[in-house]
């Protein structure tokens, strides 16, 4: 498990990041987003998908549940658990199905974390109290898949 904090002063910079850790995704990579709303989530998601070249497609799965995106080499699933009561629902619609069939982004993953994979990406967002536009990303790494990947950001 590696821990890694990144300081983001905007929301530009939030995608910024967002664009980095996405050139280093492949097909069966997770990452889950934690995080209270309006907290840089989506903003982030927007970034990851920017890299891919689907900036103009984005929207909120929040009432889908799922938004899927097909890049030139990878499909890309967007979801949103916030409002499951529990897994079981994520389970309901064959979500671990997704997991190895391209890059998974969740999030309120912290819903559904008895389902997640044995590795995956956490961030958890946190606003800040002395100005708006920052925000706190933790990183947090689980299995050792991922070890390294955050060294040059």
């Amino acid at each position: 498990m590696i821990n890694f904090e990144y300081i983001s002063h905007s929301p530009e910079e939030t995608m910024d990041f967002a664009q980095l850790l996405a050139k280093k995704l492949n097909v069966g990579d997770v990452v889950v987003l934690n995080g209270d709303l309006g907290s840089g989530k989506t903003k982030f998601t927007e970034g990851m998908l920017k890299y891919f070249g689907l900036e103009n497609e984005i929207s909120s799965p929040t009432f889908t549940i799922v938004n899927e995106y097909n890049a030139k080499d990878l499909n890309i699933y967007h979801f949103d658990v916030y409002r499951f009561s529990d897994s079981s629902e994520f389970y309901a619609i064959g979500g671990e199905d997704y997991f190895s069939q391209g890059l998974c982004i969740i999030e309120w993953g912290n819903l559904i974390s008895n389902v997640l994979p044995k590795e995956y990406i956490e961030i958890n967002f946190e606003k800040s109290e002395k100005n708006n536009n920052y925000r706190l990303l933790k990183i947090r790494t689980i299995g050792s898949k991922y070890d390294g990947m955050f060294e040059q950001c």
